[in-house]
């Protein structure tokens, strides 16, 4: 019994070890350039305008494959970001700092301000997806110093 527990630990590290690898060469090749930090502005830029004018199907087409099965439907996901992420969903000025690469992959700062006039940051993930474009992955929303515009 103690040698088949010892084979299974095995191969549960074994099999860690792989995914965890796969997952770090993942991440080494989603290293963003220039012109990536510029697609990831563009992105979230033509997001923001899809949210601004009710653009369900449109908002919805930038997030990644991963959370596309999660929300199901663009209106699912317009009422999650509405809800959730208000100040994103209703930003009244936007601008951008540092692109980041990360183990994870490359985050896109931007700084939105609601409609109260609220600073936020919000941390934008990226992914790419089956056929190589950027998607993003994730928004973490946390309210920010106040900037100028």
């Amino acid at each position: 019994m103690r040698r088949v527990l010892f084979h299974l630990a095995f191969v549960t590290m074994l099999l860690s070890g792989m995914l965890l690898g796969a997952g770090l060469a993942s991440a080494q090749e989603a290293q963003s350039s220039p012109a990536d930090s510029q697609a990831f502005r563009t992105i979230i830029s033509d997001q923001i305008k899809a949210f601004r004018s009710g653009d369900a199907s449109r908002a919805f087409s930038y997030a990644s494959p991963a959370l596309k099965n999660q929300f199901q439907s663009p209106q699912f996901f317009m009422h999650m970001v509405k809800s959730a992420y208000d100040p994103v969903y209703g930003a009244k000025n936007l601008s951008f700092g540092q692109t980041r690469d990360t183990p994870l992959g490359p985050v896109q700062e931007a700084y939105v301000t609601d409609r109260n006039g609220t600073d936020w940051l919000a941390l934008y993930s990226f992914v790419r997806d089956g056929s190589g474009n950027w998607k993003i992955s994730a928004c973490r929303l946390t309210q920010a110093p106040a900037f100028t515009v």
